[in-house]
Parts: C-alpha cells; sequence; structure tokens
C-alpha cells in the first residue's frame, strides 16, 4: 500500500473558493465552488491548447474566482489500481499547481463521466448538446463529492495501489 506523494500534493485551504479540474488530454472539464466550500457549479469546458495557452486560462479562472486550491481528477481503476492515466493526470496536477502558486489535492474520480452522461441523458439533450457539457458536469461531481467528504485529507483510501508499486 502506497500513500499519497506529498511532493505532488498539500492539503487545500477550508475557506475561498475550490476549483475542480476534470483531466484530459483534449479537455479539462472545470467547476467551482462557493466561498464556503459547500456547493460545486459547473464553470467550463476548456479544449486545451499550449502549454503556455493553458496556463494563462487557469490563472486567469484562479483570478477572477480568487480560487485558494485545487481539486484535480485522479482516474483509478475499480480495483484501485493507478495506470497511466493517473500518471498524466498527476502531472498535469504538479504542472497547475506550479503555475497557479496554489496546493493541490488529486481525488478519485470513478464514475464522475458515467454519472455526468446518466444525468444528461435524462435530461434528453442531444448527443452533441452531452458532448458539450459532460467534463464540466464531471467536473461537478467531482468537486462535489470532495466537498462532501468526511475526511477531505485523504487523497485516496488507504486501500489504493499504484501500478508500479511507486
Amino acid at each position: 500500500m502506497v500513500s499519497p506523494n506529498a511532493d505532488q500534493e498539500s492539503a487545500v485551504p477550508t475557506e475561498g473558493r475550490l476549483l475542480g479540474l476534470d483531466y484530459g488530454r483534449v479537455r479539462i472539464g472545470v467547476a467551482v465552488s462557493t466561498p464556503e466550500q459547500n456547493i460545486a457549479s459547473p464553470l467550463e469546458n476548456y479544449t486545451r491548447g499550449s502549454d503556455d495557452a493553458d496556463a494563462e486560462f487557469l490563472r486567469g479562472i484562479v483570478d477572477e474566482y480568487r480560487v485558494v486550491g485545487l481539486v484535480v481528477g485522479l482516474p483509478v481503476h475499480m480495483s484501485g489500481d493507478e495506470s497511466e492515466s493517473s500518471r498524466l493526470a498527476r502531472e498535469f496536477g504538479a504542472w497547475a499547481g506550479r503555475v497557479t502558486g496554489l496546493p493541490v489535492v488529486f481525488w478519485d474520480e470513478r464514475f464522475t463521466s458515467s454519472l455526468a452522461e446518466a444525468h444528461l441523458l435524462s435530461a434528453q439533450l442531444s448527443k452533441k448538446k452531452r458532448a458539450a457539457r459532460r467534463d464540466k458536469l464531471a467536473a461537478t461531481f467531482l468537486l462535489q463529492s470532495f466537498l462532501d467528504a468526511d475526511d477531505r485529507d485523504r487523497a485516496r483510501p488507504a486501500s489504493y495501489n499504484t501500478s508500479d508499486g511507486a
């Protein structure tokens, strides 16, 4: 069993807005919390560009909403094992923390995309409209899960393992 790497994450403040980020290689779903950290709301889907453009986008959102911390979705297998996608999400989170100067916590994002899709299907939206909303809704579910957690200091349950044993 492996505990989270302290170099890659730190506790986020318990007051002030948090940004939920559903990392993807093409798009990032973005959600924001209330300053009281009790409600998450979808913000937007950001289509990734260059590192400079991505950094400018993140810093702009952080400044506009006065964000105090980042919650980055960590994709893991049903077994809890991490994957290549987990590694990429961790790299993204570490980078986002560096470019914004904010603390980052990684949070289990299992089922957020399928939950988002189910909600969008129940709204009887077209495939195109569902695709346009899915990532930011997944980020909202991810962030709300973090906000609702009894123990926010856990980045992931102690039973999780990394696939490479690191």
